[in-house]
This record gives structure tokens, C-alpha cells and sequence, in this order.
């Protein structure tokens, strides 16, 4: 375990290394300076104009993440307690959706918001993302609640509950632990968006941090030291994300596997 932990870790040492570095020199493999440059990040914020770009980024994520919790929160939660007819059926439509190569879909969802009148807008990027994460969200949710003992939903029904009723004060509750790494994955996948932001938003300024690096890299391709730099920043969040909420998202992993 401590080798592949030193094997997860070399990247990131390595990238971190390369943007201490001194601008204008390249980096020779995986050596540590002897005065790290901390001003290279403030060089690469500045130069990659990152705060609209963060702006920008936690707004297409506050419309991502909570509708798509909530959509796939009910359609899992219908799919493995109500009596739906067809409910398998639906649900395999739902399995059939994580077959499809995501890069297959950007041609058709680029004409979609256009014809909805949403392109060159983060609408587009949001609505585009919410439609895509929903298989496996709604696999995930459903999953959950397939684990929850009968005898649960039996008291809830015994109590006077209705399937609402059930959903909001009993299920939700003992889903928080999936809910919240279901969260965490998905504000992970929305914040490293790259390809649909470049894609569906023409203005630079309104894309996400990791579509902008696309731009920043053809503009400083030679200065290899701000482009590790700048790739440290956009990924600085998503680690800090998941290291403070990874109680979480290992207990979601586990929950299943210690039932019965």
C-alpha cells in the first residue's frame, strides 16, 4: 500500500516540483529547487485571468450538482420502492446511458442548445451536464435505496407515511452518506469539465477553469513552468473537496458491503 501510495503521489509531487521552478527554465525531471518560486502561481492567476473563470466555474456547479442530487435522489428512490410498471425497464434505459462514449454526444447536445437557444451560455454547459450524469446518478441512487431493509419502508407505511412522506423524513435521511459522495463526484466531473465548455461557450471568460486551459496552454506553450502552475491551481479545489469529505465518500463504498 505505501508503494502505490508513492506511485499515486509521484504525479502530483512532480507537477508541484515543476511549477516551483524558476520561470523560463524548464523543468528536467523530478527535482526539487533550491528556492521554490511560490510567485509562480500568483504569476499564473494573474496571467490566466482565473478569477471569472472561478466565478464562472462555481456557478455552472451550484446548477449541476444540487438539481441532479435531487432529480436522481427521486427517480432512484421511485425506481426501487414504488410499483412503476415498467420500472426494470426504465431502469435498464438508464444502465444503456452509461454505454454510450461521452465524446459521441457533443456534436448532438452543440445542435440541442442550439436549437433550445442556450448556446454560448453556461445554461447550455449545465442543462448538457445534468443529462449526461444522470445514469449514473440515478444507478447510484437506486442502488442505495435497493439496500434499505424492507422492514423500514413496512414502519414508515405502518405509521401513516405516504410514498413522499417515506422519501423525505425516512430514506433521505439514511441516503446522506451516497448522497454526499454522489455530491462529490459530481462537482468533481462538473469542476474538471473541459470538453463541453469549449464546445458550447464561445466567451472565454464564461467557461470553466479547466476549459481555459486549453487557451492558456496555446498562448504559453513554451513556459512549461506557469502551465504546471496554472494546472496545480485548477486542480487545488477538487483535492481539497475530496480530501475533507472523503469520511464520506469511503462510507457510501463501505455501506453495502457491511449490510447483512
Amino acid at each position: 500500500m505505501a508503494a502505490l501510495l508513492l506511485f499515486t503521489l509521484m504525479p502530483f509531487v512532480t507537477l508541484l516540483s515543476a511549477a516551483l521552478q524558476p520561470t523560463g527554465q524548464p523543468p528536467r525531471g523530478l527535482t526539487w529547487p533550491s528556492s521554490p518560486q511560490w510567485s509562480n502561481f500568483v504569476e499564473a492567476y494573474q496571467v490566466a485571468e482565473m478569477t471569472p473563470l472561478l466565478v464562472s466555474s462555481v456557478l455552472i456547479v451550484i446548477g449541476v450538482v444540487p438539481v441532479s442530487l435531487l432529480i436522481s435522489a427521486l427517480a432512484g428512490y421511485g425506481l426501487a420502492s414504488l410499483s412503476i410498471p415498467g420500472a426494470r425497464w426504465l431502469f435498464l434505459v438508464f444502465i444503456a446511458g452509461l454505454t454510450i462514449p461521452f465524446e459521441s454526444l457533443i456534436t448532438p447536445l452543440y445542435y440541442q442548445m442550439k436549437a433550445l437557444g442556450v448556446l454560448n451560455s453556461r445554461l447550455a454547459v449545465i442543462l448538457a451536464l445534468i443529462g449526461i450524469f444522470m445514469p449514473f446518478s440515478v444507478f447510484w441512487m437506486r442502488t442505495h435505496f435497493e439496500s434499505i431493509p424492507s422492514e423500514i419502508r413496512e414502519a414508515a407505511e405502518i405509521d401513516g407515511a405516504g410514498p413522499w412522506q417515506a422519501f423525505w423524513r425516512v430514506h433521505l435521511p439514511l441516503a446522506r452518506p451516497a448522497v454526499a459522495s454522489l455530491a462529490i463526484l459530481l462537482f468533481l466531473w462538473t469542476w474538471n469539465q473541459f470538453i463541453l465548455a469549449l464546445v458550447l461557450i464561445e466567451d472565454p471568460s464564461m467557461r470553466t477553469v479547466a476549459g481555459a486551459l486549453g487557451a492558456f496552454q496555446s498562448q504559453y506553450s513554451t513556459n512549461v513552468v506557469l502551465l504546471a502552475a496554472v494546472s496545480a491551481l485548477i486542480m487545488a479545489p477538487s483535492i481539497v473537496v475530496f480530501l475533507l469529505f472523503q469520511r464520506q465518500f469511503s462510507r457510501a463504498l463501505l455501506e453495502g458491503a457491511v449490510k447483512g
